[in-house]
C-alpha cells in the first residue's frame, strides 16, 4: 500500500481517547492512557502514526484551504460556498464563524503532546525501545506541533499555549492567550529541539515526503525566521536545504502531474498523503458540480500573463491548466486528472496530496530574506531560476537593482508558484506587516481585488486596523473558557 503508516485503527484509538465536551475537547478517557497504552514501541508508534492520522480527518485540511486563500485575491466563492466563507471573503468576520473554531488543531495539538508526554518512560517498560527511537517520535510531535501553533498565531495572534497532554480530568485546566512572540519564540524552540533527533531520510519517499524530517524542521524555521523578520537566519535554514542536493524543480509539461497529481515529487519537502482510504475533501470543494470556490477570473491576464507576440505562445507552466482551467476557473490542482484541463478526477479519485513545503517555496523564502538584507540582485537571480523552470512569460519588469521592486516582484512570484496552496493570504499579511506595516497598502490591494465595489470601502476601513488582520476567538471558547479574551478587533 502507498502510505503504510496510516493505520485506520489508529484514528478509532486515538479519536477515542479524545473525547468530551470540555475545554477544547482534549480530554481522553481517564486512566486508559497511561494505564493500559504507553507500554511498548509499536504503542508510541501507532501514537505518532494518529498525529498523522488526526491532519487528515475532520476539518483541519479544510481549514488549511480556507484559511490560508479566502480573505486573498486567488479565489472566489462558488454557488455551495457558506455563508461564512462569504463572510470571510468580504471581511465581515464574526466570533459565530464556524471557520474561527480553532478545536481541529488544539486536538492534534494534544495527540503531540500525549506523545512527548508520555513517551518517555516506555524506555523502562520496552527494552526494545532505543533512546534514538524515543528521540525520533518525540522530534515528529515537537515538529507538528510547532507547524500547528504556527498557523494559530498566524491566523489568530494571541491564543492559548498549551505545552503538557490533557489525558485525566484534573488535566483540564483554562487557560488565557499567549503573546505571538512568546508562541513564536516556543515554535522555535521545539523545532531547534526536533532537528537533531529527526532522520533525512526514511528510506521510503513516501515516508520522506509524508513524515516530517530534518528538511521539514528546515522549512518551518525558515517560514518562522521570515514572519519574524529574522532574515539571516531564513538563509541558514534554506541553505541546509539547498546544499543538501536532495531536492530540485520540477520542470516542462511534467510538472502538474508530478507535482500535483502523483504526488512526492523530488520537489516536495511535506505533504499531507492522502489515498484512497482516505480521501480529502477537495473534491467538494472544487469540482464544477459542487464548487465552493473557483479561481479568480483575472488570474489569466494579470497573474501569468497572455502572449500576444509569438506564433508559439509562451505558456506559464504554472498557470491554466495546471493551478487552474482556464475555461471555467475550476481550480484544478487538486481536482484535475490531467494537464491538459480536460478531464476531471471522480470522487473516488479525490486523494490529491495538500503540500506543506516544496523546493520552490525554500528558494523563494530564500530570494525575499537576502532581499530584506540588500541583495535585491542575488535575490533576482534566484527568482529567475524558478521562472526559468516555469516557462514563465515576462511581461512585468523585474528591477533587479531595487529592493522595493524586488519585494513587489517575489510577492507576485510567490502569488504565481503557490496558487491555491494556503499560502496567499500569510504572504500577503508577511509582507504588509514587515517593518511596522509599512506595506499596509498590499493588503488594501488585495481588497480592491477581491471584495465588490459596493463593499470595498467598508473593508479598507477594517483593514487599517491591524487587529482585523486575525481572526475572532470563536465564540464557544470565550463561553466556555472564562479566561479568554476576545481579540480586541471584535469586541
Amino acid at each position: 500500500m502507498k502510505k503504510l503508516f496510516f493505520i485506520i485503527v489508529t484514528i478509532g484509538l486515538l479519536v477515542g481517547f479524545l473525547s468530551c465536551t470540555k475545554w477544547i475537547e482534549l480530554k481522553p478517557q481517564d486512566g486508559i492512557v497511561r494505564e493500559e497504552f504507553w507500554k511498548t514501541k509499536e504503542q508510541v508508534e501507532a501514537a505518532v502514526t494518529g498525529i498523522y492520522a488526526s491532519m487528515l480527518g475532520g476539518t483541519l485540511p479544510d481549514y488549511l484551504f480556507v484559511w490560508g486563500e479566502a480573505r486573498a485575491d486567488m479565489v472566489t466563492p462558488g454557488f455551495r460556498a457558506t455563508q461564512d466563507e462569504l463572510d470571510m471573503v468580504n471581511l465581515n468576520m464574526l466570533a459565530t464563524n464556524s471557520f474561527t473554531n480553532w478545536r481541529p488543531f488544539y486536538q492534534t495539538i494534544n495527540y503531540c503532546n500525549t506523545v512527548i508526554e508520555l513517551a518517555p518512560p516506555v524506555l523502562q517498560n520496552d527494552n526494545t525501545f532505543s533512546q534514538a527511537q524515543l528521540d525520533r517520535a518525540t522530534g515528529e510531535a515537537l515538529t507538528i506541533r510547532a507547524l500547528l501553533y504556527f498557523y494559530l498565531v498566524r491566523s489568530f495572534g494571541d491564543v492559548p499555549l498549551k505545552l503538557n497532554a490533557t489525558v485525566s480530568d484534573q488535566d483540564i485546566i483554562p487557560l488565557p492567550k499567549s503573546g505571538r512572540d512568546s508562541i513564536l519564540n516556543q515554535i522555535v524552540a521545539d523545532l531547534k529541539k526536533a532537528e537533531p533527533s529527526l532522520p533525512l531520510s526514511y528510506g521510503n519517499v513516501n515516508f520522506d515526503k509524508g513524515r516530517v524530517t530534518r528538511y521539514t524542521v528546515n522549512a518551518l524555521l525558515a517560514d518562522v525566521y521570515l514572519w519574524m523578520e529574522k532574515y539571516n537566519e531564513t538563509v541558514t535554514e534554506c541553505n541546509k536545504i539547498i546544499n543538501s542536493g536532495n531536492f530540485g524543480l520540477i520542470s516542462g509539461p511534467n510538472f502538474f502531474n508530478e507535482v500535483f497529481y502523483e504526488g512526492n515529487s523530488n520537489e516536495s519537502i511535506f505533504e499531507l498523503q492522502f489515498d484512497v482510504q482516505k480521501l480529502n475533501p477537495y473534491y467538494f470543494m472544487h469540482t464544477p458540480g459542487n464548487r465552493r470556490w473557483g479561481a479568480a477570473n483575472y488570474l489569466t491576464e494579470d497573474v501569468y500573463g497572455i502572449d500576444a507576440v509569438n506564433t508559439i505562445p509562451i505558456v506559464d507552466w504554472r498557470g491554466d491548466k495546471t493551478s487552474y482551467r482556464g475555461t471555467d476557473f475550476t481550480i484544478w490542482k487538486y481536482v484535475g486528472a490531467d494537464n491538459n484541463g480536460t478531464t476531471l478526477r471522480s470522487l473516488e479519485q479525490s486523494f490529491a496530496h495538500w503540500i506543506f513545503y516544496r523546493y520552490a517555496d525554500v528558494l523563494l523564502m530564500k530570494a525575499e530574506a537576502i532581499n530584506q538584507l540588500d541583495q535585491p540582485l542575488e535575490a533576482s537571480r534566484i527568482v529567475k531560476t524558478i521562472r526559468q523552470r516555469a516557462s514563465a512569460l515576462d511581461f512585468t519588469a523585474m528591477d533587479s537593482t531595487s529592493k522595493p521592486g524586488m519585494t513587489t516582484f517575489i510577492l507576485e512570484e510567490r502569488q504565481r508558484e503557490f496558487a491555491f496552496e494556503g499560502k496567499r493570504w500569510y504572504d500577503v499579511l508577511r509582507n504588509a506587516k514587515r517593518n511596522n506595516y509599512a506595506g499596509l497598502q498590499i493588503l488594501l490591494n488585495v481588497a480592491s481585488v477581491s471584495i465588490p465595489s459596493d463593499r470595498q470601502q467598508a473593508a479598507f476601513n477594517k483593514l487599517r486596523d491591524k487587529n482585523s488582520h486575525y481572526f475572532p476567538i470563536y465564540f464557544y471558547e470565550i463561553q466556555t473558557n472564562k479566561l479568554l479574551e476576545q481579540n480586541p478587533f471584535y469586541k
